[in-house]
């Protein structure tokens, strides 16, 4: 109860991420002040614990009883479980079918833990019913089964119940069913989730795209937004070091390829669209955000800001490398490429067809939005309301740009800006791997 009354032998913190990215680390304790407290060591190892299977089931009906004076029954299936008290518990209800004793349901998928509780033998019970708009549904006939012995059904070998009302059964002698039920298949697979992805060894690949266009402001004047600050940060550092410390908990060895564009480079002064902003092109690689700070801050005073604002060498540069990727036919590598820019853009017909060409790729797109400019543009590649298209026509496979305005979180926790830039990041790999079929590279078969 009184924690001050007990010895303190050190103390450890970490991000969530860290652990999670490294499944289990080991560690020094420290002191309050950071420094080691004798020999101790502390392991954290994550393990999410969840049963990710789902189980999918069709489901079909045959010659079911009649149920309305003038026409067919209108049936819908309902499925329960038992609950600790005893009393049946509602998990699924199928839609209704109108109008037929020979209803074909559409497939549906469930939670395994919530059909069963994750246990295959455990009794289900399935309800059959024709719908009344009252609400008073008649009630056609019931049947009890269990997963395991759904599990015989198979694509070509359907199972079939009868479908029985007990009351009926008793009152007539040659009474053999209220109709069949068919269960045409019986699926079961895991559904894997974002950390399911991370343990197994996925890595988030991170590269930066910084704008460095003369509308940004000269970097000498305290208006720009690259101004070159004495007090060391800028809107575009702070957007590089918010977004850049999260992901870099998910990326081994913290190796990010920086890039800027939109500026004249010394010594001929020709604009580049693409430049490693440490002049390294063949090794672009800045270790850490930290990194990527100093790069940054060094290379401000060596360029000219010029134009035009052109996004697509720079998602067709990290595209090729999330093609590369492809090849290995596995889920070890995403990438992101985040942009910092001041959001007039100049080439909006290519980057739309480039963003739309990066969707069939493991790759997302961070649009980080600085300054007051009018970032309609950004808004419009991000295709939260409606689907991005090409000016070819072609459909973005899915959307995978994520834009956010810096100025409304200029005074925010870094941690509320973070949660907006990564908001949509953990479900776009997923959707990715889970559109390719490719599973995390070390998990158990369903």
């Amino acid at each position: 109860m009184q924690l001050d009354e007990h010895d303190f032998l050190g103390q450890f913190s970490c991000s969530l991420g860290t652990i999670v990215s490294s499944k289990k680390i080991t560690r020094p304790l420290l002191l309050l002040n950071d420094k080691p407290a004798g020999k101790g060591l502390i392991t954290i190892a994550a393990q999410e614990l969840s049963d990710n299977r789902v189980i999918t089931l069709s489901l079909a009906g045959r010659r079911l009883d009649k149920k309305d004076l003038f026409g067919k029954s209108d049936p819908f299936l309902e499925f329960y479980k038992p609950g600790d008290d005893g009393k049946w518990m509602l998990v699924h209800r199928t839609e209704v079918i109108k109008y037929t004793l020979d209803p074909v349901w559409k497939p549906f998928t469930v939670p395994f833990v919530s059909l069963c509780d994750g246990d295959m033998e455990k009794p289900i019970q399935v309800m059959c019913y024709d719908y009344d708009n009252d609400g008073g549904h008649d009630f056609i006939g019931e049947f009890q089964t269990s997963v395991s012995q759904m599990c015989e059904a198979r694509d070509g070998v359907p199972l079939e119940f009868d479908c029985i009302n007990p009351k009926k059964q008793r009152k007539k002698k040659n009474y053999k069913n209220s109709g069949i039920i068919i269960l045409r298949s019986c699926k079961i697979n895991r559904d894997y989730s974002f950390l399911d992805y991370i343990l197994g060894g996925c890595q988030l690949m991170f590269t930066v795209g910084i704008d460095f266009t003369a509308s940004n402001g000269n970097p000498l004047d305290p208006s720009s937004l690259h101004y070159i600050n004495p007090m060391g940060t800028n809107e575009y550092l702070s957007a590089i070091w918010a977004v850049g410390q999260i992901i870099q908990d998910y990326d081994s060895d913290k190796m990010f390829p920086a890039l800027g564009f939109g500026a004249q480079l010394p010594p001929d002064w020709k604009v580049s669209h693409e430049f490693a902003i440490n002049f390294n092109p063949t090794n672009p690689f800045c270790s850490g955000v930290d990194g990527i700070a100093r790069a940054y801050s060094a290379c401000l005073p060596h360029i000219r800001f010029y134009g035009p604002t052109n996004f697509s060498p720079i998602v067709n540069h990290v595209a090729r490398f999330a093609a590369q990727a492809t090849q290995q036919q596995t889920a070890t590598q995403y990438f992101i490429l985040l942009i910092i820019t001041d959001g007039v853009i100049s080439d909006m017909e290519e980057t739309r067809h480039a963003v739309v060409q990066a969707s069939k790729l493991p790759m997302s797109i961070i649009i980080v939005g600085v300054g007051n400019a009018d970032f309609a543009a950004m808004e419009f590649l991000d295709g939260d309301s409606r689907t991005l298209r090409s000016y070819t026509g072609e459909e973005a496979a899915r959307d995978i740009v994520q834009f956010v305005p810096f100025r409304e979180f200029r005074n925010a926790a870094k941690e509320t800006l973070a949660k907006a830039v990564l908001a949509e990041l953990p479900q776009q790999v997923v959707q990715y791997f889970k559109h390719k079929n490719l599973p995390p590279t070390n998990s158990e078969p369903a």
